[in-house]
């Protein structure tokens, strides 16, 4: 059972971790909101991609990927749209609106783009061949959350040493083009890969 676990773990992670448009999305959300909420926001989303992989694996890799990518493309206009709205003044406060709007920013941000990627593909071979659904699934959303820890984290880091040295108007602008840029380039890798 562990050694299901630690290999999904590997598998996905590797598979997730090299150019992954969500691990750079999840950086520049926490370049504006608190690591927290975005963590526990990806976490929930990742949780419930890599139930539906394991659970259907292989329907998931046969996605129209026409409704694939437009399905990411909206996901990812919707979160520079969001980013775009908020205010420029950096909030402090802790309350638990700012907090619950970046646990569902993150949530939708994850959870309704890049669908049949390669660490849910990774996670449905790997349910398919160890035949131990809920270890994979816990090894594969372990990864996850891994990588968007990492990211969330680089990301807050950049935050603070960018507060003091870049305007707000220049990193809501900044952030909103990397993620039209990062949205384009999933659709277009969605949209090739068929």
């Amino acid at each position: 059972m562990l050694a299901i676990l630690l290999t999904t773990y590997a598998a996905v992670f590797l598979a997730e971790i090299v150019g992954d448009k969500l691990m750079y999305t999840t950086g520049i959300l926490a370049t504006r909101y608190r690591p927290a909420p975005i963590m526990l926001g990806m976490t929930a989303a990742f949780s419930a991609k890599m139930g539906a992989a394991v659970a259907v694996g292989a329907a998931i890799a046969r996605l129209p990927r026409p409704l694939v990518a437009s399905v990411t493309a909206l996901s990812f206009i919707a979160l520079a749209t969001t980013v775009w709205r908020k205010p420029m003044k950096s909030e402090r406060s802790k309350s638990d609106e700012a907090a619950a709007k970046g646990v569902m920013v993150a949530f939708a941000a994850i959870f309704f783009s890049e669908w049949g990627d390669v660490g849910q593909i990774t996670a449905a071979t790997m349910a398919a061949r160890f035949g131990s659904p809920l270890i994979v699934w816990v090894g594969a959303v372990a990864a996850m959350a891994t990588k968007g820890i990492l990211a969330a984290y680089l990301g807050a880091g950049v935050r603070r040493w960018i507060g003091t040295r870049v305007s707000p108007a220049l990193v809501r602008t900044g952030s909103v083009s990397l993620l039209l840029v990062l949205g384009a380039m999933a659709v277009v890798e969605t949209l090739a890969s068929s």
